[in-house]
């Protein structure tokens, strides 16, 4: 599933640099991130770059956008456009 990033953001401008898809923008009040590009950082690392340099912990999974692994590492194919 997508990540969302929620109000406890205090727009620290660390997540949106990490992000290999672009899917982190600068929202009216908080960054946001773009489920149609959010892979969760499946095909290029082994854990949520986004997540991982929060200093606030505000960026859990998003439960309107629950997809699997296999459907992550489709986007990631889509998005990037390489081929299995």
């Amino acid at each position: 599933m997508a990540l969302i990033i929620t109000d406890e953001c205090i727009n620290c401008d660390v997540c949106e640099p990490e992000c290999p898809n672009g899917a982190i923008t600068q929202g009216d009040e908080i960054y946001e991130i773009e489920p149609d590009l959010c892979t969760e950082c499946v095909g290029h690392y082994d854990t949520s770059q986004c997540v991982e340099v929060c200093p606030v912990d505000c960026i859990p999974k998003d439960p309107d956008h629950e997809e699997s692994y296999e459907q992550l590492y489709a986007k990631y194919l889509k998005i990037t456009g390489e081929s299995e």
